[in-house]
């Protein structure tokens, strides 16, 4: 009976501790250009990624240059170290639509 005590105590806490991953839920509307090149969300990467699939879903386009990619990136994480207060999604239009 007293090595139950334990073996009960242990299977609640490893129960507790599975169902507490949070899901954390982005609104890219809001993520700033400082959040985006500081990592403070996630790698700039996964954003950037994201990005360009939300960009090629309003062009209906499926087509992906990986290089292409890359260089936007790298465009976006460029202006946003200039600008850390513009939101990343206004970045990305600016960019695209050739402004700065």
């Amino acid at each position: 009976m007293t090595k139950l005590i334990p073996l009960s105590c242990l299977i609640l806490i490893a129960g507790a501790v599975a169902t507490a991953h949070a899901q954390v839920v982005l609104d890219m509307s809001k993520v700033t250009c400082d959040q985006f090149t500081g990592y403070k969300i996630t790698n700039p990467q996964n954003i950037a990624i994201w990005l360009s699939g939300y960009h090629a879903g309003r062009r209906a386009d499926t087509m992906i240059d990986t290089e292409a990619l890359k260089a936007k990136a790298q465009r976006v994480r460029d202006y946003c170290l200039v600008h850390p207060d513009v939101m990343v999604m206004r970045a990305v239009d600016l960019l695209m639509a050739g402004k700065k």
